[in-house]
């Protein structure tokens, strides 16, 4: 069976703090080393409520500390809002503290709206069409070659570059720089299988990554029974039903039902954009799941699990690494 991989947002519930929430990823990434599972990655965002990874290095630091044997990493830093040197000394950081376990899986999305992007100070005039020189410039950091500048540290640390995305772009991007490539089909299902063709299609070999290596994500709520799991799930579905009308809010507290709290157009948004969740307990859930990785051909799976109570997301990351033993 393909590794399994943790994609977490350091998610701050309603009735929690900041540091409950940190205290929280430590945990599960060491519970998510104790299941096998290949890598733990936290994402970049900045002005959300509910969401307190946009230091992602210093989490990462954390978490590098915490766990011995588990890769960790980006998934991603969102390039354009940073200059490639801060990124290359972070990342750099890492690798000299975790020698072949950090990843940097880059982005070309704000991570936040636009006012946010402004407050951190670097311009937003032209900064994405700069994404692909900017990735040449963090690579030439990593790399052992003198530089006019250079990361001190990072020069010589070669921290594995992943390109991440849910469009064609990224795909063609990833292709052309032979990187490893990773689609948001956790919240983004539609292109799916036509980038993860055209990646592999297009895949140009580069000295260290001869060949394609594909990831795509998927939302995880796995429970004892049905009637838990679709309970625990509606977390996930208040929270984008709110961000659907700009709310910017916690993580919400599971609710019996959905009905009478959206209209018929948030229902089909929210089920259109989870197309892909795993919702259930392991039996409900194997046959969608082998269906999507053969679906796609992907080398690695990674899964976000997006529940309010963390007793509940440590069972479900449980039921889950059970449920990939039996594939």
């Amino acid at each position: 069976m393909i590794p399994f991989s943790i994609l977490d947002l350091s998610t701050v519930a309603e009735g929690y703090s900041v540091a409950d929430s940190l205290k929280q990823t430590g945990k599960m990434a060491v519970e998510a080393e104790a299941l096998d599972y290949k890598r733990y990655w936290l994402a970049e965002h900045h002005g959300m409520k509910g969401i307190a990874s946009s230091a992602t290095s210093v989490i990462l630091a954390n978490i590098g500390a915490a766990t011995k044997t588990i890769r960790i990493g980006a998934g991603g830093v969102m390039l354009p809002n940073h200059a490639p040197l801060v990124i290359a000394e972070q990342f750099g950081t890492l690798a000299e503290l975790y020698p072949n376990r950090v990843d940097l899986g880059l982005g070309r999305a704000p991570g936040t709206d636009m006012n946010t992007a402004q407050a951190l100070r670097r311009s937003l005039h032209g900064s994405v069409d700069q994404y692909p020189q900017d990735i040449k410039e963090l690579q030439a950091y990593f790399s052992n070659e003198e530089q006019p500048v250079i990361a001190v540290p990072g020069q010589g640390t070669q921290v594995p570059l992943w390109l991440l995305g849910s469009s064609l772009y990224s795909a063609e991007l990833a292709a052309n720089f032979g990187l490893p490539y990773s689609f948001a089909s956790h919240f983004a299902p539609d292109h799916l299988q036509q980038a993860l063709r055209v990646y592999k299609e297009t895949y140009r070999p580069s000295e260290k990554n001869p060949k394609p290596y594909s990831m795509a994500g998927m939302m995880v709520v796995l429970a004892d029974t049905q009637a838990e799991a679709d309970y625990l799930f509606t977390s996930v579905q208040q929270k984008f039903m709110q961000m659907r009308t700009g709310g910017n809010t916690r993580f919400p507290a599971p609710v019996d039902s959905m009905e009478g709290r959206w209209t018929l157009a948030d229902k089909q948004m929210v089920n259109h954009v989870l197309t892909y969740a795993l919702v259930g307990t392991k039996d409900s859930v194997k046959d969608k799941l082998t269906k999507f990785i053969a679906m796609t051909d992907i080398d690695e799976l990674i899964v976000s699990m997006p529940i309010y109570n963390a007793d509940a997301r440590s069972h479900s990351l449980k039921l889950l690494a059970e449920l990939r033993s039996s594939l």
